[in-house]
This record gives structure tokens, sequence and C-alpha cells, in this order.
């Protein structure tokens, strides 16, 4: 169902990773692609989305791919380790961020610096797998508003739901009898109007950023509750007020917790 034919060379390892990687998505998933008319035909623009599971990249770079981009990921840099996956990643114009670190200084710069070459960045603002208990969007990073506001971008919401069905967060298993739905549905642009018309000094604040990440989450989290039919907690949840880990698995951490 490719809506949007691409108009740019995709290169050897991202026509890999579609000749591999479609089939296989098709074969597990049933899809129901919303609005993706929504999504930019060409020009830089950072699509955000909710991450509820490990596969969720594959899903989003399917779903990019049918309506004409190429998603270029800010991925990690523990995934550069490998000689042959850097290769493979660096062709197909992936980014690695190494998260908590100063090195992640570098993978914004080369963020803001793909998005100003043309290119669709897709930032995952929770930063990982979400910790809320109904698989809400969490609390958001700031990566993908400083981003906006620094190159003035269209910042593209997507929502997505049922890939947990195929793969459970933080799961090993792939569930593929039955196929599963999963349905992906695209939004307006966040609107960051009157935040890019500060000054500078003011539109790259704290604050600025804050209230763009505000708006970035509420956008995510509005279309998640259309997919799903059901209303979002009135307050985000915050791993960090519950003393929940951002990194390693939460489940496992929790078991580990009541052993000791």
């Amino acid at each position: 169902m490719t809506v949007r034919d691409l108009d740019q060379p995709r290169g050897w390892a991202f026509g890999l990773a579609v000749a591999v990687m479609k089939p296989t998505l098709l074969a597990v998933s049933k899809r129901v692609w919303i609005d993706g008319e929504k999504i930019p035909a060409s020009g830089g623009c950072v699509v955000v989305l909710n991450h509820v599971s490990h596969i969720d990249p594959m899903m989003a770079g399917h779903f990019l791919y049918d309506h004409g981009r190429m998603a270029r990921y800010l991925a990690k840099a523990g995934l550069f380790s490998n000689k042959f996956l850097r290769t493979f990643l660096n062709s197909a114009g992936q980014i690695p961020v190494a998260r908590q670190t100063a090195d992640a200084v570098g993978a914004y710069t080369a963020a803001v610096q793909a998005v100003r070459e043309g290119q669709c960045v897709v930032v995952y603002p929770e930063g990982t797998i979400t910790r809320d208990p109904g698989l809400w969007p969490m609390t958001g990073k700031s990566g993908a508003a400083r981003i906006a506001l620094e190159t003035g971008c269209p910042v593209i919401p997507v929502a997505h739901w049922g890939v947990q069905d195929v793969l459970a967060p933080y799961g090993h298993r792939v569930h593929v009898i039955p196929r599963r739905t999963v349905t992906v549905k695209a939004g307006d642009p966040v609107d960051l109007d009157d935040l890019l018309e500060l000054p500078e000094k003011e539109r790259l604040s704290v604050q600025s950023v804050q209230t763009a990440t505000d708006r970035v989450m509420a956008a995510i989290t509005g279309l998640l509750e259309d997919i799903r039919g059901e209303t979002a907690p009135a307050e985000r949840f915050d791993p960090r007020k519950a003393g929940v880990s951002m990194t390693g698995n939460p489940h496992k951490q929790q078991k580990k917790g009541k052993d000791n």
C-alpha cells in the first residue's frame, strides 16, 4: 500500500533493509495507515512518535517509506560498535547517539545538519520504551523540540498502536499467528510559530524548549487517544518521580528489587 513513491536514491543499505523488513512486517501484521499524507513529501522535518516496542523503528520506517520518505534515526551508539552494523547504519544515514553523555551533543548537531539537508529525522522524544503502566507516552526529552527551534522545520507527530501485540515491550517472542493489526496515524505539524518568532536567545531558552516539548508530547498523546478510543491519564508519567530507571528492562529491575 505505497501511497507516495520515494523520490530520492535509497542506497544499498536502505534498499537491503526494505527488501528484508517490508515483507517481514507484512507477514506478521496488518497495516492501518491514517493521514500519512500529512508527512511532508520533501524538505527537512522531524517526525516524533510514541515508543512501545523494540520494533517501533521498523514499523515507523515502513510507514514513512510508504509515504515517500526515508527515515533517519537517532540510533543508540552501541549499535555502531559492530563493524558490519556500523557500515550498514552509516550507509543508511543513521545517526549515533550516546544517551546521557556529552556525545549526545554531537548527535544533536548531526540531526540538525540532516534536517538542513532536507532529511526526515525520526525522534522518539521519550528516549526509551514507555514506563507508563498503560503504555501511554511519558514525559518527553528536549531533543526534537531543540532541533525544530534551531532549524524552523516542521515537527510531525505520529502515534502507533498494536506494535506491542507483535512484540511486547522488552519481549523476545514475536507473535506471528494471528497477524496483529498495527495502526499508525500522522497529525498536523505541532504549532511552534509563536516560539519560532522569538529572538534566538529566547527561542532556544530552557523555558521555550520545555514548552515546545510539552506540545510535542501532547500532540502524540492526542493521536494515540484517537487510535485507542481512550483518554490518557491527566498527568503524564514521569519515570524520575516514580523512581524508575530510564535504561534497561524495568520489569527485570522491579523483580530484582523484590528478590533483594
